[in-house]
């Protein structure tokens, strides 16, 4: 048997309220006449009882659809934000005006299993002050322990809720609260009252605040989420930031024992630590190198006989974190390792007053911060090394060319007189010719090493005087004609007139450009030109340019020019006596003038090189 639903009430017509307007304006008429149809009245009223029963029911239908329609209009509302308190916001507005309430709240369930109210609103969407959190905590503890919702027309003659003291103290009448939940479980309640009116809500009221309630708990689940998600996101990024300006400032210095500092100052200032310490390890003990922030007493010489634990940490090569709580003290310890491909060269110790141990995500961070630091600490140890290991290789090729000198001396000087007194023969005299050139080169390449070692262990020094241009380019003459000659090259000066004189030290620019000349006849063929040019260019330095019209250089070669003992490796190069040294000692000179040289070249056709030397005055 099929049953046949009820159908909805007809609407009420325009006509039908005329009507009924004209009944009542009769029935009007005739009490006041004194004169009453008590038929026409019956009937009059039972058409104004089903009137009015129509109307009724039409609003009803009215407010489903109302809520119905705001349902989704606030559904599509709640999705455009993801900010906790903006939507939360939204969520008691809403519900106050679906349920025409004065006043509503929502309560989240906090860490404890309370619940803490986040938005207390009116229903002209104001924020309520605390002194207004006055509500049924009987009603919002029993919706938040069941599960279920509560509607209650008039709290004050309700048997379930009449003896409560919050009820009668605040007069409470109309009250429906509800649970949120979301993900299987309750995470809050939102409670609405009137504390005037009896009879407000009904049970399709609690039923649409019920379906509401679910939508805006996923909401509220989803915009914590994020918050949460945002909030660590956010720490991340703060940690990687710090961790990138050590980076910057590890970076930034080549110096190991900056660089420690730098790491254990961070260290502590990462953890909020009252204290520190970082040591390197020196033998079978860890040797105190440097502290950070105030320490009770004398700072330790060596730190494993201060903390027990610490050459466990040398051992594992791994961190370890004691509690005040561990050893009864006032402070808690976390020592970490610096380490390099699994060795451990050194600890940093952090101090933190409180019983309260580091938590595992500080740990983690001085753990990160010091193992980017390692490689810093490292390379500058190395850096250092190689430092002195240089300086000493400058110091001995130092010693060694002074003490060759003298000899070298002696063997010349000897030569010159065994030629100039002894009765010898002409290959006699040919071998002690060969024996002076040779101790010659020699002579030059250990003035080449003298001047590198001074170069580079910081004892070179310019002896600046007033010197004339036309000086300097007659002495660059007379050092290089003779070889020039026999090379037979074409050798053109092109000297602009009245040149200011400039201020230099005189030997030392004569050795700069004997040295270009002598490259540039050695590396042109026979029968090349050499072109020597001094001007005075845009920046009122005098210029001088060697060009020549020999093997050029490629991009490579130049880029490789000035290495110590660096030649190019074809074979009219290495036809050419030379060391490698004579260009790096230039490039230097000229670098300790104030300029660098200038090199343009081409394969086959030649090079150019030239600098410039500031005027005097």
């Amino acid at each position: 048997m099929t049953t046949n639903p009820t159908p909805a009430a007809a609407p009420v017509s325009d006509a039908e309220l005329s009507a009924i307007r004209q009944n009542v304006s009769q029935i009007r008429s005739q009490i006041t006449g004194g004169r009453v149809d008590g038929q026409f009245l019956l009937k009059q009223v039972e058409t104004l009882h089903d009137l009015l029963g129509r109307i009724a029911e039409e609003r009803k239908q009215r407010k489903k659809e109302g809520r119905f329609q705001a349902l989704y209009n606030v559904s599509r509302l709640l999705g455009e934000s993801l900010d906790l308190q903006t939507v939360l916001n939204q969520v008691m507005d809403a519900i106050i005006h679906l349920t025409g309430a004065d006043r509503g709240f929502l309560m989240l369930r906090n860490d404890d299993g309370g619940m803490t109210v986040q938005v207390a609103r009116n229903l002209d969407q104001k924020t309520l002050g605390s002194d207004d959190f006055k509500f049924s905590h009987t009603i919002t503890n029993q919706v938040l322990d069941s599960g279920r919702p509560i509607v209650t027309n008039n709290a004050v003659e309700d048997p379930r809720f009449s003896g409560q003291a919050s009820i009668i103290g605040q007069a409470l009448r109309s009250i429906m609260a509800t649970p949120l939940r979301a993900r299987g479980t309750v995470i809050g309640v939102v409670y609405v009252d009137n504390r005037m009116t009896t009879g407000l809500f009904m049970d399709d009221d609690l039923a649409a605040l019920d379906a509401f309630a679910g939508q805006a708990a996923i909401a509220i689940d989803n915009a914590r989420l994020f918050s949460a998600t945002d909030q660590a996101l956010s720490a991340r990024v703060e940690e990687l930031q710090t961790l990138r300006r050590v980076d910057h400032q590890l970076n930034e210095t080549l110096d190991a024992d900056k660089a420690m500092q730098i790491t254990l100052e961070w260290a502590c200032r990462l953890s909020d630590a009252t204290s520190g310490h970082l040591g390197l390890l020196e033998s079978d003990r860890v040797k105190a190198v440097h502290h950070y922030g105030d320490e009770d007493g004398v700072q330790p010489d060596y730190l494993d006989g201060t903390y027990p634990h610490l050459m466990d940490v040398v051992s594992t090569n791994k961190p370890i974190t004691v509690s005040g709580e561990q050893t009864g003290r006032d402070y808690s310890i976390t020592m970490v390792p610096i380490a390099r491909e699994n060795t451990v060269f050194g600890v940093v110790v952090i101090k933190r007053k409180g019983a309260e141990a580091f938590t595992p995500e500080e740990q983690d961070l001085i753990e990160r911060m010091v193992v980017r630091a390692a490689v810093a600490i490292e390379n500058a140890r190395l850096y250092a090394a190689v430092q002195a290991a240089n300086l000493a290789k400058s110091e001995f090729v130092g010693i060694v060319a002074h003490d060759l000198k003298v000899p070298m001396t002696s063997i010349s000087g000897y030569t010159d007189l065994a030629i100039m007194v002894g009765e010898l023969s002409d290959r006699q005299k040919e071998f002690l010719q060969k024996v002076k050139d040779t101790v010659k080169r020699m002579a030059v390449l250990v003035s080449d090493l003298a001047d590198i070692s001074r170069m580079e262990s910081g004892h070179f020094y310019m002896n600046e005087t007033r010197v004339p241009v036309s000086d300097i380019v007659q002495a660059v003459r007379d050092a290089t004609m003779t070889q020039m000659q026999e090379y037979q090259h074409e050798y053109i000066e092109d000297i602009q007139v009245s040149l200011p004189d400039m201020q230099v030290d005189y030997y030392r620019l004569l050795q700069v450009l004997t040295n270009l000349v002598s490259n540039a006849y050695k590396y042109t063929p026979n029968g090349g030109k050499i072109t020597f040019r001094v001007t005075q260019n845009a920046n009122k330095d005098i210029e001088f340019s060697i060009t020549d019209t020999g093997i050029g250089l490629s991009p490579e070669a130049i880029a490789k020019l000035g290495t110590k003992f660096w030649r190019a490796e074809d074979d009219f190069t290495r036809s050419r006596p030379g060391t490698g040294l004579g260009f790096a000692i230039t490039r230097s000179l000229v670098e300790q003038m104030g300029d660098g040289i200038h090199i343009e070249s081409e394969v086959g056709k030649g090079s150019t090189f030239s600098f410039g030397i500031p005027v005097a005055g």
